[in-house]
């Protein structure tokens, strides 16, 4: 007997559930073009590749259901336009946080894409895989199969590389990663700055040492933004019959069988929607919408589901625990420089210039990706891998853009690696239609902001370096702080996040962990996550490229045809 899971009576709440008028019938009514064998919760970063690779085996019927569009749309494909830094709901979730205690009580910001290809139709398409001793760590607390050794060919295996092709990249993979094409001089005056700061040069952050400044490789081909989907999946809608790629499909809870998952039910268009799975289920909803619909089916901390009027299918109480994100902080400088975003008549007439060279060819300032350099930097020398990422942005960024500056000039975001403070997703109310409660609690372990200071100190000592100083105009956030608790203070008043959430569905072997080493959902058959979810820690940079190295080892995991991929770098 199928079982649909409905949330009880919530006082001021509209029960979701209420309107599948279907909920009672057999999964014997379910049709067969509404059968598969595997179904994919989220057409984000892992959905895709999951979607693209899963599909590639014709014996195998695929489902990807999404809540948002195809992400297909110029908006998506021009870089410029479209980064998470705009707060707008266009292929956006906008999700905020609770208010924060550790930044003086203010709400987060939180972007996430909702569309195919997820935050990778939206991010700023920075290439970064993070520390190789990041996912040695995770191999170390009890997930075998996940070294940096074992994720290597993933990562390999998925790139398109431009430039590289050596023992750490690939080439001939769906993912194309290359050098900007913006010609931006501000490239060389930001590594100048870095000489005379006296930092190292770093021309490839994913090769063999990590550490330095440069310019970032970005996930672009000919100056044009390749989401995952696009990369992934949207080579394959239509041209393979057992791929049924579906939009516009919020998915509210998962049907049982016993203690198996065998499909999910949703909403279309504002009608009820039922799809069985003979093999499994894949949540790849992300760090904020999987835990939020496994708890809404019964799955998480027992005693959270209870108050909400949820049946408990299977206690796990680390469920929406462990949340991780970058705290970030932001300086700001007014610079005269045409060659910097923003609102002038000369940077009108420069820009109606700069479409026209992108539309020609590709190149020019309209496929900046904004957060163009950056790199990695230690807050003490004897630490075994950075502990910082800094983004140097072509424009003025302040509060997520919410704030605008008419003025030309450049920023420089400073974010700390490997935070030790933890947060939470729970859920607000029982209705699959809201957002659940998001807690990075930012600065919660008093280290970190300390960490910060020593970082925000190191950032200011490069932004001063006379190739930048020369060039500024006035310094918008940080003029005349200069003690530690001046700096503590600035950075309460402005740290957010960086968008690097992971780790509420975390993998591992313990009572706390959510999913195993096979990414299935420990005491549930039929059910797997495969998203940024389920990294049990932070990686030391951006989050898009590991989420791909994730997928496709799921992949492989889900069609049983993994086996032991020679790493490049094994004697």
């Amino acid at each position: 007997m199928a079982v649909c899971l409905r949330a009880a009576e919530h006082p001021g709440h509209v029960r979701a559930f209420d309107v599948l008028t279907a909920v009672n019938q057999p999964l014997s009514s379910i049709k067969p073009e509404d059968t598969f064998d595997v179904i994919v919760v989220g057409g984000g970063t892992a959905g895709s590749v999951l979607g693209g690779r899963l599909s590639a085996d014709p014996g195998l019927r695929v489902a990807v259901l999404e809540a948002g569009g195809r992400g297909d749309s110029w908006v998506v494909r021009a870089p410029a336009a479209a980064v998470a830094m705009l707060p707008t709901r266009l292929n956006n979730y906008a999700f905020e946080t609770v208010p924060q205690p550790g930044l003086d009580g203010r709400r987060g910001y939180q972007p996430r894409g909702r569309m195919l290809g997820g935050c990778s139709g939206m991010n700023a398409m920075v290439y970064i895989r993070g520390h190789a001793s990041d996912y040695d760590q995770w191999a170390a607390l009890g997930n075998p199969g996940w070294s940096y050794a074992d994720l290597l060919p993933y990562f390999r295996r998925s790139e398109d590389n431009e430039h590289f092709e050596d023992a750490f990249h690939g080439r001939g993979g769906p993912l194309p990663v290359s050098g900007l094409r913006t010609g931006n001089p501000f490239h060389e005056h930001f590594l100048e700055a870095a000489r005379q700061a006296g930092h190292l040069i770093n021309h490839d952050f994913n090769g063999a040492t990590q550490e330095g400044l440069g310019a970032y490789q970005v996930m672009q081909r000919d100056g044009e933004r390749w989401s995952a989907a696009r990369a992934f999946l949207h080579p394959h809608i239509g041209q393979r019959p057992n791929l049924d790629v579906r939009t516009g499909v919020q998915v509210t809870g998962l049907l049982f069988e016993g203690r198996r998952v065998v499909g999910v039910e949703g909403l279309q268009q504002g009608r009820p929607v039922r799809l069985r799975a003979r093999r499994e289920v894949v949540l790849s909803a992300g760090v904020f919408l999987s835990p939020h619909l496994l708890m809404l089916s019964g799955i998480g901390p027992g005693d959270q589901l209870q108050r909400m009027g949820i049946t408990v299918r299977q206690h796990l109480p680390g469920v929406g625990e462990n949340l991780q994100d970058h705290p970030d902080f932001i300086f700001a400088y007014r610079a005269r420089s045409l060659d910097l975003m923003g609102f002038s008549p000369a940077g009108l007439w420069r820009t109606a210039r700069e479409i026209g060279r992108y539309v020609r060819h590709r190149t020019g300032a309209i496929s900046s990706n904004y957060a163009e350099a950056g790199g990695f930097l230690k807050t003490d020398p004897a630490l075994p891998a950075p502990d910082l990422q800094l983004h140097f942005v072509v424009s003025i960024a302040e509060d997520h853009a919410r704030r605008l500056h008419a003025a030309h000039g450049y920023s420089c975001h400073v974010c700390l690696l490997r935070p030790r403070s933890r947060g939470r997703v729970t859920l607000r109310n029982p209705n699959p239609l809201e957002a659940p409660d998001i807690d990075p609690a930012f600065f919660a372990h008093p280290q970190d902001l300390e960490d910060m200071v020593k970082g925000y100190r190191i950032t200011k000592g490069l932004m001063d370096a006379p190739a930048l100083a020369s060039r500024r105009q006035a310094e918008l956030f940080t003029a005349g702080i200069e003690t530690d608790e001046q700096i503590r203070a600035v950075l309460r008043a402005r740290t957010d996040s960086v968008y690097h959430p992971v780790g509420t569905c975390r993998m591992g072997p313990d009572q706390m962990a959510v999913v195993d080493a096979q990414l299935r959902v420990h005491g549930v058959e039929g059910l797997r996550v495969v998203d940024a979810s389920v990294m049990p820690t932070l990686v030391g940079g951006n989050t898009q490229a590991p989420v791909v190295a994730i997928a496709e080892k799921a992949a492989d995991l889900i069609l049983g045809s993994e086996a032991p991929m020679a790493s490049p770098l094994a004697a």
